[in-house]
């Protein structure tokens, strides 16, 4: 499955309008925002369609999983948007990461904790707000959006240390620029080592650079690391994807798939986009 996909769940009281753009779309937020509500209403209307009074407007049909029989229920879902609810702890474990792993389907997954099986996107997680602007409560319909929940820098300083995620290419060319310019580059050998590193340092400020198309897990708690360290986040989707987006590689599709990348990355062939742009870059630079 692939593709971008407009959805609308709508009742008299209450319309909820957001795109999903890959496999895995996480929201989480404060409690009493909508979250469980929006699940709950996709569930109304998969059981009784339009006599609920829930109208759900989308491409591909939309349903819920939950329940210790999520397995069996899986299997026979194909091309379906799959809402899941905070609660359901299957969504932590390794077989449902298994599952999620070349399945047909996409992905909206209701939680405030990180899930470090899943690849998701730093740019996939998002909260629910209110769009309603009204002088005169209450109005007739309240309106709720999906909005960005983490919003990354807009401008860097200078750092005094930079981290980076991979041991391999990307660190090696990382390592090459930064020290050209007296700033040690040292690498974390992998996401989750990123946070102790730098609670360890005492220099700042501190530059990080990951892949943002598998780091959603990691974001939260360098989030709120900003709150204490002078620490910059540059999370483009992988190194791969910075060798495509600089014109280095002279391919006539590429211009068109980095500026719509869900009209081609399959969610059943690439667990997470990175795996698609290094194939893409392997491909391109034969």
């Amino acid at each position: 499955m692939k593709g971008s996909y407009d959805i609308v769940v709508r009742t008299k009281r209450l319309q909820i309008k957001f795109t999903v753009n890959r496999n895995i779309t996480i929201l989480c937020g404060d409690s009493a925002t909508g979250k469980s509500t929006l699940v709950g209403l996709i569930g109304e209307y998969v059981q009784n369609g339009r006599q609920s009074g829930v109208e759900v407007i989308c491409e591909k049909p939309c349903s819920v999983l939950e329940g210790v029989e999520w397995k069996i229920l899986l299997q026979n879902r194909k091309q379906n948007i799959i809402f899941i609810d905070e609660g359901n702890a299957f969504v932590y474990s390794k077989d449902f990461a298994k599952a999620v792993k070349g399945s047909d389907n996409y992905y909206v997954i209701v939680t405030r904790e990180s899930l470090h099986e899943l690849p998701y996107s730093v740019n996939e997680i998002y909260e629910l707000k209110n769009t309603t602007r009204s002088k005169y409560p209450p109005v007739k319909r309240l309106y709720s959006r999906f909005y960005h929940l983490y919003g990354l820098n807009k401008e860097i300083r200078k750092p005094k240390k930079v981290i980076v995620e991979d041991s391999n290419a990307g660190y090696t060319f990382f390592k090459y620029w930064f020290e050209k310019q007296g700033i040690p580059c040292i690498s974390a050998r992998g996401r989750s080592r990123i946070f102790r590193m730098i609670n360890d340092m005492e220099e700042e400020p501190i530059l990080v650079i990951a892949d943002g198309a598998a780091f959603g897990d990691q974001i939260k708690d360098l989030y709120e690391l900003q709150s204490s360290k002078e620490v910059y986040l540059l999370l483009p989707e992988s190194f791969e994807w910075l060798i495509l987006s600089s014109g280095l590689v002279q391919e006539k599709d590429i211009p068109a798939i980095l500026a719509n990348p869900s009209d081609y990355i399959d969610g059943k062939n690439y667990f997470s986009w990175e795996q698609f742009f290094t194939k893409l870059l392997t491909d391109s630079a034969k």
